[in-house]
């Protein structure tokens, strides 16, 4: 029996837990929090599958088609063909552990459309896909923590992997109640961790998913791939913590986009686009809206009342408390935000990294989504990416390591005591929000050759002082030890999108505003002892 160590417990994680013990395996499911706290429950779209008597026209062929059109051709036909095909199967498989798709009058499946897509091939729970998702997948866990397949382990954040001779045999995990650091063995580990939310500060997503696990197996020998490409969802609304998702399905219901202008309402997307110019891809919606000469709205209201509390009703809770505003009655005022990362850990079509035994899944594992994701295709990645992994974790042989690593957990506890044992006039928390700063500053939706070395140069500069800071004996060692890492994964987005000179769905370039043909390759990118080597490849031709 294999032991399969799964950091993160969102969709993706829950799902690769639940395969490896189908398979016979256990699964040690590790995360700082309960499932309920992940950034999945906040998925309120729905998810995309080709179901028989479907939208007129729609096929798997089409689905696999817009998705490599939606990703620029970016992502690789092989990897999209399998995600596309096994979606009718995921629907089925999530209804049969409890999933509530909401339903038409007549019992048919009901969808919606979502950016990108021509037909209606996006299922919805109601306004709470991911968290009904989520508990499904929590109540299928239980039972096989019952037969003993799946072990929890809580309040644990990651530190580091245990990797000897590019093999990983396990990973290192501070333990806040103990005050130390704890190894974790296993045969193959596998990282579900979500994306680089707190690398921006306030984003749509949470800030648990802080992009630290992708920073530090970077530095550990871990490739990454295609992070200038970030989505900004172009519809969010502004609160005190963060960014608000205004989801698309209120425009797959029919919302429409527009600003005033001389007293008029001007609908700029179907202006440009034509009928379904709201359903545009994210990124040509949230450039449109970042052009746009006054503030832009989005108007649900014409749907009425009891159509926006059935299928709407988060977004309708979310403008009365956040806003105070009725979305029956008025628009909501709506701007991009950082919303999805379509880099982060390079995988081959088995999910496999290039570090042997270790796998990526869900949002920090780079594939399927291109230069730019279609809605409704992450909750079905999340899913399909946990099933793989698994299921090749059951059917390979793990490398074998005989390496021992107990100097490297002594040495880790050392330097973990020292880094918290002064005071500093120097505070992590004061650069980690000044990255997310330069991060929004001189990346952002529009970017130009010289904010990018702008804020290549500000990182490097952090980088070079960074190991002589103590820090203040009341922070958190995880905010100590997560900087440098954290450092070093925004210099490699700042420096991806520099190498990238050409523009490209998610990676708008003013001075390369084209694409350009020998750039319709993923962007890999190494750490070689302090130096950042980017390269490209087809992501086909990957593997591990």
């Amino acid at each position: 029996m294999k032991r399969v160590l799964i950091i993160g417990s969102g969709i993706s994680g829950l799902t690769c837990a639940v395969e490896t013990a189908m398979a016979g395996n256990c699964a040690v499911l590790v995360s700082p929090y309960p499932s309920e706290r992940a950034q999945s429950v906040m998925a309120a779209g729905g998810i995309n599958a080709v179901v028989p008597n479907g939208d007129n026209g729609d096929s798997i062929d089409l689905h696999v088609r817009e998705t490599l059109d939606g990703g620029c051709r970016i992502a690789g036909e092989r990897t999209v063909t399998g995600l596309c095909t096994d979606a009718p199967h995921i629907l089925t498989w999530l209804e049969g552990l409890g999933v509530v798709f909401t339903r038409n009058a007549d019992g048919s499946l009901a969808r919606r459309a979502f950016g990108g897509q021509s037909r209606k091939r996006t299922a919805y729970a109601g306004a709470s896909t991911g968290k009904q998702i989520v508990t499904a997948l929590v109540q299928e866990a239980r039972k096989w923590e019952c037969a003993g397949r799946i072990t929890r382990r809580l309040g644990l954040q990651f530190h580091s992997a245990l990797i000897e001779d590019g093999v990983c045999s396990g990973a290192l995990f501070y333990d806040e109640t103990a005050k130390r650091l704890e190894p974790l063995y296993a045969d193959a580990v596998v990282f579900a961790t979500g994306g680089q939310n707190r690398l921006f500060g306030k984003t749509t997503g949470s800030a648990l998913c802080d992009g630290y696990a992708a920073g530090q197996l970077f530095l550990q020998g871990a490739k990454l791939k295609n992070l200038e490409f970030i989505q900004y969802h172009p519809t969010t609304i502004e609160t005190p913590q963060k960014r608000m998702l205004i989801t698309e399905g209120a425009r797959g219901d029919g919302g429409r986009l527009y600003y005033m202008e001389n007293g008029r309402r001007v609908y700029f997307m179907e202006e440009k686009y034509g009928e379904k110019g709201n359903l545009m891809p994210r990124d040509i919606v949230s450039k449109c809206i970042y052009d746009a000469p006054s503030q832009v709205y989005l108007d649900i209201a014409f749907l009425g009342e009891q159509k926006i509390k059935e299928n709407l009703r988060e977004v309708y809770d979310l403008c009365r408390e956040y806003l105070g505003l009725d979305v029956t009655k008025e628009s909501i005022p709506v701007a991009p935000s950082v919303h999805f990362f379509m880099g982060g850990l390079a995988v081959d079509i088995k999910h496999r990294t290039n570090i042997c035994n270790l796998y990526a899944v869900g949002e920090c594992a780079s594939i399927y989504h291109g230069a730019n994701r279609l809605g409704g295709n992450s909750l079905l990645a999340a899913v399909y990416s946990g099933r793989v992994a698994a299921r090749d974790i059951a059917q390979v042989s793990p490398t074998p390591s005989h390496a021992n690593f107990e100097s490297y957990i002594r040495e880790q506890n050392e330097k973990l005591s020292a880094r918290t044992a002064t005071k500093s006039r120097f505070s992590a928390v004061y650069i980690q929000n000044d990255l997310a700063k330069i991060m929004n500053e001189d990346l952002g939706i529009v970017r130009t050759e010289e904010k990018l070395h702008d804020g290549i140069q500000n990182l490097q500069f952090y980088l070079s002082i960074v190991e002589k800071l103590k820090y203040d004996s009341e922070i958190s060692p995880y905010q100590a030890y997560s900087l440098r890492p954290m450092l070093c994964l925004g210099l490699a987005v700042l420096t991806c999108a520099a190498e990238r000179r050409e523009t490209r769905g998610a990676h708008i370039r003013t001075d390369f505003p084209q694409r350009a043909d020998n750039m319709a390759t993923c962007t890999l990118i190494d750490y070689n002892n302090g130096a950042f080597d980017v390269t490209y490849r087809n992501e086909d031709e990957l593997c591990w």
